[in-house]
């Protein structure tokens, strides 16, 4: 989801474009209303979404509504955009800096708008280098696989690591994400969709020792056993 909309009509009255539904149901019950612009709390910023990221969290939520509860709601969590305003007492940013995050999960939903408002803890300075769009496609997806491998797993140096679906929205930044742990991280990365899929793990660096197409659980399984064993 990327910003095409002019704010200024928005903004002069207190109220923006958001994407919402009233029922739970397939992609045919989201649908476009006018809502109140938030303002930002305490240690809060208003952003200015330019592009939201969709997982497939979101889908389950827009049928199931599990951790958001029963609609209307706004879903979103991924977002990069420019600060709008700020609340009380942040310093950290400014109106005009351009960042990228993830909204706290599940509550604190609401990306799918043209603002949103979320802690200043969950946002990091967007690089000169990356878009908006591909800002917005990596934080729920980059936070899981730092979060896997570092935190819960505490991979190091040595380490060896199977990424099964290599290819996938969390598995192509696991090997990156491992690479940024310690030196010495072996991977063996698992892609099971052919020979495209394999060139394009190797594209993203998600491997040390190279990706390989699995055909069967059998072989899966092996190289399993072989990732995991000692040299």
């Amino acid at each position: 989801m990327t910003d095409t909309m002019d704010p200024a009509t928005e903004t002069m009255n207190g109220t923006m474009k958001a994407v919402s539904q009233d029922e739970l149901g397939g992609p045919d019950v989201l649908k476009l209303v006018t809502v109140p612009t938030p303002e930002p709390g305490i240690s809060e910023i208003l952003i200015r979404v330019h592009a939201a990221g969709v997982n497939p969290i979101d889908g389950a939520q827009r049928q199931t509504g599990a951790f958001v509860g029963q609609p209307p709601f706004v879903l979103g969590w991924d977002l990069c955009g420019a600060v709008e305003a700020v609340g009380p007492g942040v310093t950290l940013y400014q109106p005009g800096d351009v960042v990228f995050g993830m909204l706290p999960f599940p509550q604190g939903h609401g990306a799918y708008a043209q603002y949103a408002v979320g802690p200043t803890r969950v946002f990091v300075r967007k690089p000169d280098r990356l878009d908006h769009v591909h800002a917005a496609a990596i934080p729920m997806v980059g936070l899981t696989a730092w979060q896997a491998l570092v935190d819960t797993a505490g991979v190091g140096a040595g380490s060896r690591v199977l990424i099964n679906g290599a290819a996938g929205g969390i598995g192509h930044l696991a090997g990156p994400a491992g690479d940024g742990c310690e030196e010495g991280l072996v991977h063996f990365a698992l892609a099971r969709r052919g020979a495209s899929t394999v060139h394009q793990v190797e594209h993203f660096g998600a491997v040390g020792r190279g990706a390989v197409r699995v055909k069967s659980l059998k072989v899966m399984l092996n190289m399993l056993e072989q990732a995991l064993g000692t040299d």
